[in-house]
């Protein structure tokens, strides 16, 4: 059934660049555990060990707030379509943002997007691909545009004072230094 290895090979990045959708999962050493589901072109496979996903504003910032005390995160790839596998890649992040140096270099990897407030860099020290047929089927129609539509009428000072409001405390009460 399920295996593990050291780094995500060719087939299992193809595998990850067919999925529209995918799963982080953070945890602070106290509190809740946050899982989020992610879309839009935001993730990219560097190399065997390294991925970074674009993260864009939205209605909280926990794994911001659980770096900031556990590096710790989970990836999680689901085949909704075609052959059923579960990719989970686990290991260490680090939030890059703006204010840091390599920010611009990795943001180019990305397209455009309004809201963009970090990116997050995952060292990858184990892959586990695993069955997935108790997975459901479901029919990708496409991309939501509700979230970049919201972000442009805000503006970016909109998005800025929107961070200061919204997105400087997680659930659990702590304090995010980022964006």
């Amino acid at each position: 059934m399920g295996k593990k290895y050291d780094s995500i090979s060719q087939k299992h990045r193809e595998f990850i660049e067919r999925q529209k959708i995918f799963f982080v999962a953070t945890a602070a050493p106290e509190g809740r555990v946050n899982l989020s589901p992610k879309g839009m072109d935001t993730l990219r496979v560097l190399s065997g060990n390294r991925v970074i996903w674009l993260n864009v504003t939205g209605s909280a910032n926990e794994t911001a707030a659980h770096l900031q005390e556990s590096p710790r995160m989970t990836i999680m790839f689901a085949s909704f379509e075609g052959d059923p596998k579960i990719l989970r890649l686990y290991g260490e992040a680090k939030a890059v943002c703006e204010k840091d140096e390599e920010w611009n270099e990795l943001l180019e990897l990305f397209p455009p997007l309004p809201g963009a407030r970090q990116i997050f860099d995952l060292k990858v020290d184990l892959v586990h691909t695993s069955c997935g047929m108790s997975v459901p089927l479901f029919e990708y129609k496409g991309e939501r545009e509700d979230l970049n539509r919201w972000a442009e009428k805000k503006g970016e000072e909109g998005i800025k004072k929107y961070w200061e409001e919204r997105n400087r405390v997680s659930l659990d009460g702590k304090s995010i230094s980022t964006p």
